[in-house]
């Protein structure tokens, strides 16, 4: 078994800061790819950006510039550092990551943390 633990969501002003924190624990040989999506009111999830286990990264267009996403392996633990806040990045933001555990390659989702921007 994998667990998500996602921190750092809030309120914002538009313009404002804010970094997302997202730890793994439990049972695993290794976190691999670790990814950050964000789902606004009424619309699809969507990808915002992901990292490899070796730290490659890539964003969304919408995420170039004013998003980072970072990992701790030895905390297991992924980051995603927001600059740059826009209303229109109010949305709940969940981890997701490909996990590989005794039982074979397994893909977790965190509970989720709301971010809103206020203008």
């Amino acid at each position: 078994q994998v667990q998500l633990v996602e921190s750092g969501g809030g309120l914002v002003q538009a313009g404002g800061s804010l970094r997302l924190s997202c730890a793994a624990s439990g049972s695993f040989f290794s976190i691999n790819n670790m990814r950050w999506y964000r789902q606004a009111p009424g619309k699809q999830r969507e990808l915002v950006a992901i990292i490899t286990r070796d730290g490659r990264t890539n964003y969304e267009d919408f995420a170039k510039g004013r998003f980072t996403i970072s990992r701790d392996n030895a905390k297991n633990t992924v980051y995603l550092r927001m600059n740059s806040l826009k209303p229109e990045d109010t949305a709940v933001y969940f981890c997701y990551v490909d996990s590989v555990t005794i039982s074979g390659s397994l893909g977790v989702w965190g509970q989720g943390t709301l971010v809103t921007v206020s203008s």
